[in-house]
């Protein structure tokens, strides 16, 4: 069978790779095309368009490569007519792929979304476009199944493929250090990095028996992580997240996929975030949850400390790190909750019977 999937940042290469491998073990002559990265690469799926090409973060950034986006817009649409897959497997990135989504319904082409948008945090409006667009629904938090049931829609939860790559990945740590690691995972997007990883870093001088490993992505060159660097206390670790995080005493996490990873991992966090104020001030208005980490929104408390926006600061910061160094067992008490809650073995592996039994 022939399978076109969309993803538009590094998580979703991760994760839609996890599940071509699986996809591959049960149809052995499966053709799939592919918006990623890297790791779809590994996986010798024939690449549409890299995800260095395509991954805008907020309004801001979106406004700026309207053109670029429509004009990647029509080469996908293009690019599935001619390729005629059997199903379309769409990996977050919902601005884009809702889009998509459309155009392959209304060209009989079965749609499968992975990892669907957040709609139970923010856009709730999207439902219709969900109900109307989406033939099977793959979602990896519990809660989910009955956010959607109250919409309407029949949603299947395969588990979270956060546990798939930890699986994958938890044993790769080549970094040599004779003292405890502090992790820096200051996102996956430039603009991210630009604004947290500085802030991250301010605290390096306080900590002189600890040493500050910045979890890299080959999104960017060595050099550009190097720019930010000021110390020789900083190091660098390119694609070894789940190992440094296993092998850290705690962790500064970018809000995102990451500080689940983290909690996955028993590592304590702090959540770190900070944005563009345009982008900012548009989320206020739209999202409508307490927290922004995984973490604390699925266990709906805050178990990790949330510095956003201007209180992501270095006086923040140190008082923090101070506390969560001394109290790390409260956190990994609330883990143990988490761990539980997501329980369900081979996500990526459901996630494949599932679309090939539904084809």
């Amino acid at each position: 069978m022939k399978y076109y999937i969309i993803t538009g940042e590094p998580s979703g290469d991760i994760h839609a790779a996890n599940l071509v491998n699986e996809l591959n073990k049960k149809d052995p002559k499966s053709n799939v095309r592919a918006w990623g990265g890297e790791r779809l690469i590994s996986e010798k799926v024939s690449l549409a368009k890299n995800i260095k090409e395509t991954s805008f973060m907020g309004i801001w950034s979106v406004m700026l490569n309207l053109a670029t986006i429509s004009s990647n817009l029509k080469f996908c649409k293009e690019d599935i007519l001619n390729f005629q897959p059997d199903a379309l497997i769409l990996v977050d990135y919902p601005g884009f792929n809702l889009k998509i989504a459309e155009f392959a319904k209304r060209n009989h082409i079965k749609v499968f979304y992975y990892i669907p948008p957040k709609l139970w945090a923010w856009n709730k409006k999207r439902i219709r476009k969900i109900k109307k667009f989406i033939d099977h629904l793959l979602v990896i938090f519990p809660f989910e199944v009955e956010f959607y049931k109250e919409n309407g829609i029949e949603a299947n939860y395969v588990g979270n493929p956060v546990l798939d790559e930890i699986k994958r990945t938890k044993d790769k740590f080549t970094l040599k250090t004779s003292k405890p690691i502090i992790a820096l995972l200051p996102g996956s997007r430039k603009e991210e990095i630009k604004l947290i990883l500085p802030e991250m870093l301010t605290l390096v001088d306080n900590y002189p028996n600890y040493t500050f490993v910045i979890a890299a992505t080959n999104m960017f060159e060595e050099e550009y992580y190097q720019s930010f660097i000021k110390s020789e206390n900083v190091k660098l670790l390119f694609n070894e997240t789940s190992g440094l995080l296993l092998n850290s005493e705690v962790a500064l996490v970018a809000s995102g996929t990451a500080t689940l990873e983290a909690a996955l991992l028993k590592t304590p966090q702090i959540v770190c975030y900070k944005t563009n104020w345009i982008t900012y001030l548009f989320a206020k208005l739209l999202v409508k949850i307490k927290y922004i980490s995984l973490v604390n929104i699925i266990l709906n408390k805050e178990v990790i400390k949330e510095l956003i926006q201007s209180r992501l600061n270095k006086k923040n910061l140190k008082k923090e790190l101070d506390l969560l160094l001394f109290q790390k067992k409260n956190v990994l008490a609330e883990y143990a909750r988490l761990i539980q809650a997501l329980k369900k073995e081979t996500p990526s592996r459901n996630a494949a019977k599932t679309i090939i039994e539904s084809i």
